[in-house]
């Protein structure tokens, strides 16, 4: 199998490279994410994932595009459901593209072991994308590993985000803060 793996961020990635490594599987990471924002955060998980790369001998493709202006285009009139219907379409059918392009058989993501993404849509969206450009879609539920990865990405001082990446998931991440202070006005 010549898999080609969606990357969010090194974190994200440390469980799923193990695990497909423990299963024989050698995946070549993908960076592409112009979700992400603001640069800084941009520009800090790339280059995190770069580092970590380079420490666990694997390899990356990073594909820069860093989209605000593209990325707020296609949310702005559906937030609530942006991650559905943008960010993992965009990602995935990059993805998939690069993989047809580049002689690949399969693709995945490693959004797959994060129990805050949307499972069932992403395997839906992977496995339409699949057949479209005559590939596999490797689903695999890597959650069951989350804690762990997290914890051994702190353990090698990895970059750890507080948010999933666009200015609206990090405005999420601060709603209950948000609503307080909207309740405690005068106070």
């Amino acid at each position: 199998m010549k898999l080609l793996m969606h990357t969010c961020c090194a974190p994200c990635s440390v469980y799923c490279i193990d695990t497909l490594r423990k299963e024989g599987i050698e995946p070549t990471l993908y960076w592409y994410n112009p979700n992400i924002h603001p640069y800084m955060e941009y520009k800090l998980r790339r280059d995190c994932l770069k580092e970590y790369a380079k420490i666990i001998n694997i390899e990356t493709i990073f594909e820069e595009d860093y989209g605000l202006k593209e990325f707020t285009k296609n949310v702005i009139n559906d937030l609530p459901n942006r991650c559905q219907n943008y960010c993992y379409q965009v990602r995935l059918e990059q993805v998939a593209k690069y993989a047809k392009e580049h002689g690949y058989d399969s693709f995945t993501t490693t959004l797959l072991v994060s129990p805050y993404q949307n499972h069932e849509k992403i395997k839906e969206i992977g496995e339409k994308l699949a057949n479209e450009y005559g590939l596999t879609f490797l689903y695999h539920d890597f959650r069951v590993g989350f804690r762990e990865g997290q914890q051994k990405a702190r353990e090698l001082g990895l970059y750890m985000q507080k948010y999933c990446g666009c200015v609206f998931s990090e405005e999420d991440r601060y709603s209950k803060q948000i609503k307080k202070d909207k309740e405690n006005k005068g106070v």
